[in-house]
């Protein structure tokens, strides 16, 4: 086992990895950029090291200074958490060509999924349903509207580097393919660098369902099961819940053997996330995700394991503490964001924190980094929070959930907690009937955008 790691990331997952290392025994080493001299994450671990100013390029995207932070400090594993460099095969390369472990995937994993063509290929040889679609990237506009033509109206438009829903097109019919082509590429090219775009069928009600699976690299990988993480606002997920109030035990247990076998197949280390759209009881990959997910606690609430812990485990060469067999769901949790956003305009909203309680009680968990005096620097992603809470079933976890919003306290800068307030006094939402498309809708028709 490792004796000390380095957390190249920041804010809330930051702290989640070092409470994990913490309880397993092993010493810790924080980085930060200058405007996170005051940051949880490095008041919490054993050491810490400022690796640059707040730009993310010129600090915590800077592979040198991550790597001499970790030679510096002795630090044996490198974990990413997510964003910033977790699914980016060239630092994972350099990683293990500097004789230190990456907590996660290989650098050919990462990089076989972060391409969406290949990643798509890839899950079809390996017996995963996919949406239909074209083979391959579209070069060119006339071979996109053939391909519109060819598979029906709408389509979807997506860079096969992009994420995050960005480079994210839709064509609703022939005359809005120009545009929404273009666009897409045009996204891709400036947010990824490659303007290379895909084209599928654009399922019209469909909701999110991921799969999380685990594997040891040595041939052998579970299923946790999925969540389903359909309210979303511009592709972002909001409301994250396990498990899925449209899934039926069945069709748990085949989507999931299938994905468990296929990262098993090719030998998949660690935590991973193989995202669908659900429609009509089928299911359509549209992802995978070579890291922890944001919303992994409501998979560990329902599990009662630790994922990370899981995921240092098997780095060290360790076995997996669990198999399918050992793994039962046990009620209910959901998860909400709680972003530093101006309501109704989802602006950001950085500023000091004059007051901060956070809630608790029986089945309440609140991942954050936030303190009374805070201040929350500007250069970086507005979640400041994650609440989780977990209930015998789903009513109990939302009545849960509303009464922990109730005690939530974050005073000196606007948050995203009043849409919750809103979001749990619909109908819709306690009887679980809506897909990827209605958080947008009731916005457009709740708050003037």
């Amino acid at each position: 086992m490792f004796d000390k790691i380095l957390i190249a990331n920041r804010g809330e997952i930051a702290l989640r990895v070092i409470r994990a290392a913490r309880e397993m025994g092993i010493k810790t080493v924080a980085v930060h950029s200058t405007a996170d001299s005051d940051a949880m994450h490095v008041r919490m671990a054993d050491e810490s090291v400022c690796i640059g100013p707040p730009p993310s390029p010129q600090s915590y995207l800077s592979m040198p200074a991550i790597i001499s932070a970790c030679e510096i400090t002795g630090a044996q594993a490198i974990h990413p958490g997510y964003g910033f460099l977790s699914e980016n095969a060239e630092f994972v390369q350099i990683v293990e060509d500097h004789g230190i472990t990456f907590i996660g995937p290989t650098a050919e994993h990462i990089r076989v999924m972060g391409d969406k063509i290949t990643a798509k290929d890839t899950m079809k040889e390996l017996g995963v349903p996919c949406v239909p679609g074209s083979d391959g990237g579209v070069p060119d506009l006339a071979t996109a509207k053939k391909i519109g033509e060819e598979f029906g109206y709408p389509v979807i438009i997506k860079a096969t580097a992009g994420g995050g829903g960005r480079g994210m097109k839709v064509a609703m019919n022939a005359d809005e393919m120009e545009s929404a082509f273009m666009t897409a590429r045009a996204e891709g090219k400036a947010a990824f660098g490659n303007d290379e775009v895909y084209i599928e069928k654009y399922l019209t009600t469909p909701r999110h369902i991921e799969i999380q699976v685990f594997g040891d690299g040595k041939g052998k990988a579970v299923h946790l099961g999925e969540r389903d993480c359909s309210l979303q606002r511009r592709h972002q997920k909001v409301f994250e819940e396990a498990p899925g109030p449209s899934i039926t035990p069945e069709e748990r247990a085949k989507i999931g053997k299938v994905c468990a076998d296929a990262v098993a197949k090719i030998n998949y280390i660690g935590a991973g996330t193989i995202e669908f759209l659900y429609e009509n009881g089928e299911f359509y990959f549209i992802e995978m995700n070579t890291r922890l997910q944001v919303e992994h606690p409501v998979t560990e609430g329902i599990f009662g394991v630790d994922l990370v812990r899981e995921q240092i485990r098997v780095a060290a060469g360790e076995p997996m503490s669990f198999g399918q067999d050992d793994l039962e769901i046990n009620g209910h949790a959901i998860e909400v964001r709680i972003n530093a956003e101006k309501l109704p305009n989802f602006s950001p909203c950085p500023g000091k924190i004059t007051a901060y309680h956070a809630p608790g009680g029986l089945g309440v968990r609140m991942d954050s980094a936030l303190y009374d005096g805070y201040s929350i620097p500007p250069y970086y992603d507005s979640l400041i929070a994650k609440l989780i809470v977990q209930g015998r079933d789903r009513d109990e976890a939302l009545a849960r959930l509303e009464r922990a919003l109730g005690e939530l306290i974050v005073d000196g800068i606007d948050t995203t907690v009043p849409l919750f307030h809103a979001l749990l006094q619909e109908p819709d939402l306690h009887s679980g009937d809506y897909n990827i498309h209605w958080l947008e809708r009731w916005l457009a028709e709740n708050m003037a955008q």
